[in-house]
């Protein structure tokens, strides 16, 4: 978030790769200049399909959401490591 808006047209070869992006600091919203709907449309228009969570560490904000994203991707990966072994 303290990195700007514009970073997913700046950088969108990473972006269009990307499955989510994860806003973090969104507890300095009220202090930094940002606009969270432009971040999120500059990142759909590069990526329609990408995943956003909002996230703060201090206030514990969306960390569960991005850790259930984290663990349903692990399982994900691993029933399909498991498969091509079989």
């Amino acid at each position: 978030m303290t990195e700007g808006e514009d970073k997913p047209l700046k950088y969108p070869s990473m972006f269009a790769k990307a499955e989510l992006m994860v806003l973090t600091k969104v507890d300095l919203l009220p202090y930094v200049p940002f606009d969270m709907e432009k971040a999120q449309a500059n990142a759909r228009a590069v990526h329609p399909g990408m995943e956003i969570l909002e996230v703060s560490c201090s206030t514990g904000q969306g960390m569960e959401q991005w850790l259930d994203w984290l663990k349903q991707r692990k399982a994900a990966m691993l029933e399909r490591v498991c498969a091509a072994e079989a």
